[in-house]
C-alpha cells in the first residue's frame, strides 16, 4: 500500500480523482507508468533528492491520468500531470485555495510550447533549488521542442553566481552594467562543463537595476522566482520592474510568484501575525504575478506545509518538464 506524509488528508481527494479517469489505485497508477518505460519517482528525485514521498506519489498520479487521457505531446501532458498534483493539495490549504497543482501544470505546458523563448529562474543564488530545477530544464524540455528553450539563472551577487557555476556546471556570464547610459555589457563567459548543463546561462547582479537589465537582454518570457535570503532586494523587485517595463512596451512576460502563504514569511511589522496577514513576500508577489505558487521555492517541508507537496517549488518546474517529455517520448 502506498503511504505517504499527509496520508489522511489528503486520500479523499486523490480518491475521488482516480476514479475520474477509472485507475482504482496509486499502485495501479504507478504500473501504468511503469508499462510505459516510465519510472516517475526515479525522475522526481533525480530532480531533487530531498523531495518528500508524496512528491513522487503526486507525478505518478500525474503521470498515469496524463496517459490515461491519451497525451502524446509534451505540453498536453504537463496539464494533465498538473491534475494529479492539484488531487494531492489538502483541502482548504493555501495551495489548495490557489490551484498551485493545476498551476505548475500549465506552467510546464508554456515551457514545452515555442512561443517560450527564455525561462528564468529569478532567485538568490543562496538556493540550490534553482540549480535543481534548471538541471532537469536542461535534460529534458529541448528533447521535445523545435527550438531549443534557452534557461537563465539570474540572481544577486557575482561570486554566488559564479560559485553556482562551478558547482552545477553552468555558463557563468559575468556582466557590468553602466548606470549612467542603463547598458549591459557582457564582460566574459565561462562555460564550467562541456554538456547539457552549460546550456543554462548563470547571471549574478550587483542590484535590481542591473538585474532588470538582464531579464531585457535575454528578452525573458517566463520567470518564476525565488523566495530566499533576497526576495525583498533583489527577486520580487526585480520582477515587479521589469513586469512594468514589458507591460509599456507591449511585450508579453508572464511571472511566476514562487512562495508565501502566510504571515510568518517577513511579514511588515514582524509581528507573525498568522494566516490572517499575507506576509511581505506574499504581498510583494501579489503586485507582479500572474500566478502565485504556495511555499518555498527551494525547501520542501515549506510547500508541504502549505498544503501540496514536499518539493520545492523550483524543482517543480523541472520535475513537470521532465515527467511530460518522458510521456511523450514513451508515446512514439
Amino acid at each position: 500500500m502506498a503511504k505517504f506524509e499527509g496520508y489522511e488528508r489528503r486520500i479523499d481527494t486523490i480518491t475521488k480523482a482516480m476514479q475520474g479517469f477509472g485507475i482504482a489505485s496509486l499502485e495501479e497508477a504507478e504500473k501504468i507508468c511503469l508499462d510505459k518505460g516510465i519510472n516517475v519517482a526515479e525522475i522526481v528525485k533525480g530532480i531533487q533528492p530531498i523531495c518528500f514521498e508524496n512528491a513522487c506519489w503526486a507525478y505518478t498520479l500525474g503521470a498515469a491520468i496524463a496517459i490515461k487521457k491519451g497525451c502524446t505531446k509534451a505540453a498536453e501532458a504537463a496539464k494533465a500531470i498538473g491534475e494529479g498534483l492539484q488531487a494531492f493539495c489538502i483541502p482548504g490549504s493555501v495551495a489548495d485555495n490557489r490551484k498551485v497543482g493545476l498551476g505548475h501544470g500549465n506552467l510546464a505546458s508554456m515551457l514545452l510550447t515555442e512561443d517560450t523563448k527564455c525561462f528564468a529562474f529569478l532567485a538568490g543564488h543562496e538556493s540550490f533549488a534553482a540549480a535543481e530545477g534548471a538541471i532537469g530544464l536542461a535534460r529534458s524540455a529541448n528533447k521535445v521542442r523545435k527550438d531549443p528553450l534557452r534557461v537563465i539563472l539570474n540572481g544577486l551577487g557575482k561570486d554566488a553566481a559564479l560559485v553556482i557555476s562551478r558547482i552545477n556546471g553552468f555558463t557563468y556570464v559575468q556582466t557590468d552594467y553602466d548606470y549612467y547610459t542603463g547598458e549591459l555589457k557582457i564582460v566574459n563567459e565561462t562555460a564550467y562543463s562541456n554538456g547539457e548543463r552549460a546550456k543554462v546561462r548563470c547571471y549574478g547582479a550587483n542590484d535590481v537595476q542591473e538585474g532588470v537589465a538582464i531579464m531585457r537582454s535575454e528578452g525573458v518570457d517566463i520567470s518564476i522566482t525565488g523566495n530566499s535570503t533576497n526576495p525583498t532586494r533583489f527577486q520580487h523587485p526585480v520582477a515587479g520592474t521589469y513586469k512594468k517595463e514589458c507591460v509599456e512596451n507591449g511585450r508579453k512576460y508572464f511571472s511566476v510568484a514562487s512562495g508565501g502563504g502566510t504571515g510568518r514569511t517577513l511579514h511588515p511589522d514582524n509581528m507573525a501575525a498568522g494566516p490572517a496577514s499575507y506576509g511581505m513576500t506574499d504581498t510583494l508577489g501579489r503586485m507582479h504575478s500572474d500566478a502565485q505558487f504556495a511555499g518555498s521555492s527551494s525547501v520542501p517541508a515549506h510547500v508541504e506545509m502549505m498544503g501540496l507537496i514536499g518539493m520545492g517549488n523550483n524543482p517543480m518546474v523541472g520535475a513537470s518538464v521532465a515527467v511530460a517529455v518522458a510521456i511523450e517520448e514513451a508515446s512514439k
